[in-house]
């Protein structure tokens, strides 16, 4: 496996992220064990977990298998945000939560320091001063190494770049948000920001809970154990015509390249020069096997062009500025050449 820098950093993270919401949930410790032991022999370094995931249980699955391991071969990322708790402090990006809440991940992933420590979502609630500041005052004292942001819009992680850099403070490093081939939107604000700021990306999401696995066809009802099936509105939103020729087009493709659907679209976003490392997640070891398979090959122009043009949203102003779209489009093709 490939490694990236994160950002403008000298951090150097696997080009395949291992997500851990599974585990703890659909994923027991043994099978998350399983699972965090074959992505490592495939040459995987970096694992994103939450304080929240399975109510904290997966920040203790993944310490309690980093007990066994060299903790500085692995880059640890979690985030901040909301809680679990029903105190009126148990959620948001005051200081006092930002400061309970890095406490108990540190305790429950049995280290000294977190890697990437991430808030979660915007707080509109809490002034960003703070929020920055206390961030920036656990990387002085070594208990963060790295910050970043996840979910944020492009004014939102503009504003705190610039906060940040008016008062010297430690500035976020990378971005989670979602990213694949069903949600394109993220290409338009930002991850032009993200590359001109010298900003990492994390894609949470790149099959989009499933849709884009290959698992799912024309005509057929999901099955109510996959997330997909377990969620109606989901269904109810992607089942259309837009979706089926995208996932027509990945299967198309995944026969040419002799690869699965879900490794077209995972191998499609490694092609995109702004991508530090996707999230990939998996409830069980054949899971990740199939998912490891996107990296180490790459699909040809022709095929990445296919997929852009199946997947390309409709736009209005200010995104169909002709100006602007043939400018991206060039940047694109710079970046697979």
């Amino acid at each position: 496996m490939d490694y990236r820098f994160v950002g403008k950093t000298g951090l150097k993270v696997s080009e395949l992220c291992l997500g851990s919401m599974t585990f703890g949930a659909a994923a027991d410790r043994e099978e998350s064990f399983r699972i965090m032991d074959g992505y490592t022999e495939a040459g995987g370094n970096f694992i994103d977990t939450a304080n929240v995931y399975s109510q904290g249980l997966s920040e203790e699955i993944v310490g309690a298998w980093l007990k066994e391991k060299n903790r500085n071969d692995f880059v640890v990322a979690t985030k901040v945000r909301f809680g679990m708790g029903e105190g009126p402090n148990d959620m948001g990006l005051s200081r006092k939560h930002i400061l309970a809440s890095v406490e108990d991940s540190l305790r429950r992933l049995g280290t000294d320091y977190i890697d990437l420590f991430q808030v979660h979502a915007w707080d509109a609630a809490t002034p960003l001063e703070e929020t920055l500041s206390t961030l920036n005052d656990l990387v002085r004292k070594g208990v963060v190494r790295y910050i970043g942001a996840s979910n944020y819009r492009a004014w939102q992680l503009q504003k705190a770049i610039y906060v940040s850099r008016q008062n010297g403070w430690e500035s976020f490093v990378c971005l989670q948000p979602q990213y694949n081939l069903l949600c394109r939107a993220t290409e338009y604000e930002l991850l032009p920001l993200c590359e001109n700021e010298g900003v990492g990306v994390i894609p949470w999401s790149p099959l989009r809970g499933g849709l884009l696995s290959g698992k799912f066809k024309r005509g057929e009802i999901p099955q109510e154990n996959t997330r997909v099936g377990a969620n109606k509105a989901t269904w109810e939103r992607y089942d259309n015509e837009f979706t089926w020729n995208i996932i027509d087009s990945l299967s198309e493709i995944a026969k040419e390249t002799d690869k699965s659907s879900a490794q077209v679209a995972l191998n499609w976003m490694l092609s995109r020069s702004v991508i530090t490392s996707p999230i990939i997640g998996a409830r069980n070891v054949a899971q990740l096997d199939d998912n490891l398979g996107a990296s180490g090959w790459s699909l040809t122009e022709e095929q990445i062009h296919r997929l852009n043009d199946v997947s390309e949203l409709l736009v209005s102003y200010p995104y169909d500025l002709a100006a602007e779209n043939q400018q991206r489009r060039g940047r694109v093709a710079e970046a697979l050449r």
